[in-house]
């Protein structure tokens, strides 16, 4: 009842003022009446979203215009979804008997379906296949163009929606493996028509900054309908386009959104992604004191080998007893030498005496024994030996040489030699 004095509510919808409005419950239940009176009908619509929850008493799926971005959410009995077969699931295009539901208390509109049945595979997958088979054919899918990730990046780019819980994810989850890890953050619209104009912007953006060696392009998974934009040709070309290693983390283990495929590195969630991005600092850490621990142990046992084989060339004879290698050697020269000089005295001796004899033979041929024995040698002034008288002829300078030294004389007067008597027959 309204307060005593009041105006009584308005009637109609037309007759409610400023002074005198409805309360919003009776809006409510004004529009549960006319949707009450609603008769059964038929649908068409594509599913974008359904999770079979088995053991439940009520199905939900959304229901999504074909050609216009707006979506209803459709109860049922889950024998409802079994009578369509298998082939029910996101994606499919579906006619529907249902009855429009207004629920008052949350102010919103639902169907109640009592027959589903399938028209085959849904105009927007059907499209999205058909773009990836094209894309595939162009090679922006290649194993080739892919680049790997770098071990520590010194900046990573995250494209994330605003406020996201996947920013969180990327993050906390990044820097709790290596703490001095930077980003450089770009909050975009992830679903709706706004999502491929500013992801992509987003993605040049960062692929620009010289410090940026990674770019994270991060959503967390959603509906078919949701993940939409990262299927769109033009946002696939432009993540194609970027020359920083680039790193998909948009949906779960079972989406399969086109950038995933032109993407480096195809993450299952956010917190997969930061696990890839960077390494972990503990286990690095870890890996690094093993690896020194083991080049300890290598330079440890190298050392102990040299040291075996020093110690083994160092009992050697030839290093015990140095002298050994040349002792032979020495003993040898010896032997030699002694044979040199023997052989040598022998020589000098053997020739010692010929000398002597030679010397001799030449002492009694010489003339000067001849003069020694108190003969002299007359000569010529010419040089010419004086043999006989015949020679010399009266007043002749002659030069006689002695034993010791040498004389000169005029020849005063000479005797014919005497002929030779011939011998007594």
């Amino acid at each position: 009842m309204p307060p005593q004095g009041a105006p009584a509510p308005a009637a109609r919808a037309a007759d409610t003022t400023r002074e005198n409005p409805w309360p919003l419950r009776r809006l409510s239940e004004n529009i549960k009446i006319y949707v009450d009176k609603m008769s059964t009908l038929w649908v068409e619509g594509q599913v974008v979203e359904y999770k079979p929850r088995p053991g439940t008493r009520m199905a939900f799926f959304v229901l999504r215009d074909i050609e216009t971005d707006m979506s209803m959410t459709v109860s049922t009995y889950p024998g409802v979804l079994d009578a369509a077969g298998p082939a029910f699931e996101e994606g499919a295009r579906v006619v529907t008997r249902v009855k429009p539901v207004f629920w008052e208390r949350r102010g919103t509109l639902n169907l109640r379906a009592d027959e589903v049945h399938l028209q085959g595979i849904g105009d927007l997958l059907a499209h999205i296949e058909q773009l990836r088979r094209r894309l595939a054919a162009e090679g922006l899918f290649a194993d080739e163009r892919k680049v790997p990730l770098p071990f520590l990046p010194r900046v990573v780019g995250l494209v994330c929606g605003r406020n996201a819980k996947a920013k969180d994810d990327v993050i906390v989850n990044a820097s709790a493996r290596w703490p001095a890890v930077r980003f450089e953050i770009r909050e975009v619209a992830v679903q709706g028509e706004h999502a491929v104009r500013e992801v992509s912007a987003a993605m040049a953006e960062l692929d620009a900054i010289d410090e940026v060696d990674v770019i994270v392009v991060a959503r967390g998974g959603g509906s078919v309908e949701d993940l939409l934009p990262f299927s769109e040709e033009v946002l696939v070309r432009a993540a194609a386009a970027v020359r920083t290693p680039l790193v998909s983390a948009i949906g779960h283990e079972g989406d399969a959104p086109l950038l995933d495929l032109v993407a480096d590195y195809r993450a299952s969630t956010p917190t997969d992604a930061a696990r890839r991005i960077v390494p972990d600092r503990a286990q690095e850490l870890q890996g690094l004191d093993h690896a020194m621990s083991q080049a300890r142990a290598a330079l440890g046992r190298r050392l102990g080998r040299e040291a075996e084989a020093l110690t083994l060339l160092a009992s050697r004879p030839v290093l015990t007893h140095p002298d050994a290698v040349v002792e032979g050697h020495r003993n040898l020269l010896t032997t030699l030498e002694m044979q040199l000089r023997q052989g040598v005295s022998a020589v000098v001796s053997r020739h010692s005496r010929e000398l002597a004899t030679a010397q001799a033979t030449l002492t009694a041929l010489s003339p000067q024994a001849t003069l020694d024995r108190g003969y002299s040698l007359l000569r010529l002034p010419s040089g010419e030996v004086i043999r006989s008288s015949e020679q010399l002829s009266k007043g002749v300078l002659i030069e006689g040489i002695l034993a010791q030294g040498r004389m000169v004389a005029q020849v005063v007067g000479s005797t014919p030699a005497t002929p030779k008597q011939p011998p007594a027959s």
